[in-house]
C-alpha cells in the first residue's frame, strides 16, 4: 500500500506528463476539426490576407482519421481453447454501448497516438461492470521499468466547474483527490499567492461513507492503454501529425489560387498613347470654369471608354492561369494519400469505370494498415476482457483470456456477390458454415441465431432439406444438424 506521499508525488509526476502531452492533443485535435492557421506564408501575404483566410481550410486530415476508424468494428471476444465467442463478454459490451464508443477510442487513438479503457465494477450490477473509453487528454499510464505491458499506476485527472479531479489506480487501491480551479493571479499581493499556491494542492476527496483510498479488488490497475503506431524506445505515433505539414502546404495554395482569382483571373485591359478623360467642369451659373477627369469607376461599371487621340490604342494583360494552382494541390493530395495509405478516390473524389478488382488493389494499403490498428489495438483490449472478467470475479476466465483474441469484422470492402460467390467455394471446399458466417461479416450472436434458424427450419421441413442435398444445392442447415454431414460418421454406411 502506498502512503499519502507517495501517492501525491505519483500524481504530480503523472500530471506533468498529461501536461507535455497535452500541446500536441490540442494540435490534432484543431487540425482534425478543421481549425487550421494558415502556414508557409510570405510576411506580405500574411498582412494582406491572413485575416481573409483566418476560418478556411481544405480539411483532408479528417478523411485520413476517418478512414481507418470506420473498418474497425468489434465483434467479439473469444478465450483460449474456445471455439465460440464469449457471451457474458459480449452482454458487457453492449449493456456499455461500446458498439459506439469504441470508435470514438479508436478515433482518438488515430488523431491523438493514444486512447485509454477504464474497467471498474459496479456495486450495483456485479456482473455487469463499468468499462468506458478515456480521452488521452484526462488519462495517462506509468508502467514498470524496463516494461512496456507491466502497469505500474494510471491517473485520471478532469475537471469539473470550478474543482479539478484526479482518481489514482494502483494495483492495490484507489486514491481519489480535489484541488479548487483557480483564476489567474492579476494583481494579487505576494500573500494572495501564497494561499493560491497552497490551495493548488491536491487533497483527499471527501467521498462520504467510502473510503479513501478504497481496496482495488481486481489486483491489477484497470485502465489499458491503445496505442496507435507503437514503437519500442518512443512514444506513439499520431495519424495526423505526420499531414499537418502538407495539410498546410494545401490550405495556402487555396489561399493563393483564391487571391489570384480576386486580382488577376480576368484579362486586364490598358490604354496606351492618350490622356485621361475629362468633362468639363461647370459653376453655379452653368458656365464652363475648367475640366474635371472622368470617374475611370464608371468606365467600369458601363463598360465603355472614349479617346479623341489619334495615337491612343489598346494593349491587354493576360488572366492568370489558375490550372497551375489546381494541379499543384492535387499532387499534394496525392502525396499525402500515399504517405498515409488513404485511397486516393477517398481524396479526389474522381471516380473511373475500374473493375471490381481494380478498387479492392486500390484499397490494399488502407486495409493493411487497418489491420495494423487491429494488432495494436487488439492487445489492449483482451487485456480489457481480461479485467471484465476479473471484474466479475471470474479468475479462471480472466486467465484464458491472456491469451484469447479479439474478433474483428473483416476490414475488407467487397459486393456481396463477391463474397457470396467466395464463401460457396469455400463451402464446397469444407469449410463449416459457422466459420463461413463468420467470415460473411456476422457476430457471433448472430451467428447462433442465424443456426438456430437453421435447426428449426430442418424440423419443420426435413424431406425439402434432403432433396436440395440430393439435387446439389447447398445446405440450408449447418454440419451439426444429425445426418447431413458430407461425409458419413464413423462405422456408417455411406449413402447410395
Amino acid at each position: 500500500m502506498a502512503t499519502m506521499e507517495q501517492a501525491l508525488h505519483l500524481v504530480q509526476l503523472l500530471e506533468a506528463e498529461l501536461i507535455q502531452r497535452s500541446r500536441d492533443i490540442t494540435i490534432h485535435n484543431n487540425f482534425y476539426r478543421g481549425d487550421h492557421p494558415l502556414k508557409f506564408a510570405s510576411d506580405e501575404f500574411a498582412k494582406f490576407h491572413g485575416d481573409r483566410y483566418k476560418d478556411f481550410s481544405d480539411n483532408w486530415t479528417q478523411v485520413v482519421a476517418d478512414s481507418p476508424v470506420e473498418r474497425m468494428t468489434v465483434t467479439g471476444f473469444q478465450a483460449s481453447e474456445e471455439t465460440d465467442a464469449d457471451k457474458e463478454l459480449w452482454k458487457v459490451w453492449q449493456v456499455n454501448g461500446l458498439d459506439a464508443d469504441s470508435q470514438l477510442g479508436f478515433l482518438g487513438s488515430v488523431v491523438n497516438a493514444r486512447s485509454f479503457v477504464l474497467v471498474w465494477g459496479d456495486p450495483n450490477d456485479p456482473d455487469i461492470p463499468v468499462v468506458t473509453f478515456e480521452d488521452p487528454s484526462q488519462c495517462v499510464i506509468a508502467y514498470e521499468p524496463g516494461s512496456r505491458r507491466q502497469r505500474r499506476a494510471a491517473l485520471k485527472r478532469w475537471q469539473d466547474g470550478n474543482e479539478d479531479f484526479a482518481t489514482l489506480y494502483l494495483s492495490d487501491e484507489v486514491w481519489k483527490f480535489a484541488r479548487p480551479r483557480l483564476a489567474g493571479d492579476g494583481d494579487k499581493s505576494m500573500q494572495m499567492l501564497d494561499v493560491d499556491e497552497a490551495l493548488k494542492r491536491w487533497q483527499p476527496r471527501e467521498m462520504g461513507h467510502e473510503p479513501n483510498p478504497q481496496p482495488n479488488p481486481m489486483g491489477v490497475v484497470p485502465m489499458v492503454e491503445l496505442p496507435n503506431k507503437p514503437a519500442l524506445a518512443a512514444d506513439p505515433i499520431s495519424d495526423v501529425g505526420g499531414v499537418i505539414a502538407m495539410q498546410n502546404a494545401i490550405n495556402l495554395l487555396w489561399a493563393q489560387l483564391f487571391t489570384a482569382s480576386d486580382y488577376a483571373s480576368f484579362p486586364q485591359r490598358v490604354i496606351l498613347g492618350a490622356e485621361l478623360p475629362s468633362i468639363p467642369k461647370l459653376n453655379e451659373k452653368g458656365e464652363v470654369v475648367g475640366k474635371q477627369p472622368v470617374d475611370l469607376a464608371k468606365f467600369a461599371v458601363d463598360r465603355v471608354m472614349m479617346f479623341n487621340d489619334k495615337d491612343a490604342r489598346i494593349g491587354e494583360w493576360q488572366a492568370a492561369n489558375l490550372l497551375m494552382y489546381t494541379g499543384l494541390i492535387e499532387v499534394a493530395v496525392g502525396h499525402l494519400a500515399a504517405q498515409t495509405r488513404t485511397p486516393q478516390h477517398y481524396l479526389v473524389g474522381k471516380m473511373a469505370n475500374l473493375a471490381e478488382g481494380a478498387l479492392l488493389a486500390a484499397e490494399t494499403g488502407l486495409v493493411k494498415r487497418v489491420e495494423e490498428k487491429q494488432t495494436w489495438s487488439g492487445q489492449g483490449l483482451r487485456e480489457t476482457a481480461r479485467l471484465i472478467a476479473l471484474a466479475r470475479g471470474e479468475k479462471e476466465k480472466a486467465q484464458a483470456l491472456r491469451s484469447g483474441r479479439v474478433l474483428w469484422k473483416d476490414a475488407e470492402s467487397r459486393s456481396h456477390a463477391q463474397l457470396a460467390d467466395a464463401l460457396l467455394k469455400l463451402k464446397q471446399l469444407g469449410f463449416p458454415f459457422k466459420w463461413l458466417a463468420l467470415r460473411y461479416g456476422l457476430t457471433p450472436t448472430e451467428v447462433a441465431d442465424v443456426m438456430m434458424l437453421r435447426m428449426e427450419e430442418l424440423e419443420a421441413d426435413p424431406v425439402t432439406e434432403l432433396t436440395r442435398q440430393l439435387g446439389g444445392g447447398p445446405s440450408t442447415v449447418g454440419n451439426e444438424a444429425p445426418g447431413l454431414d458430407d461425409a458419413p460418421d464413423e462405422g456408417e454406411e455411406p449413402a447410395a
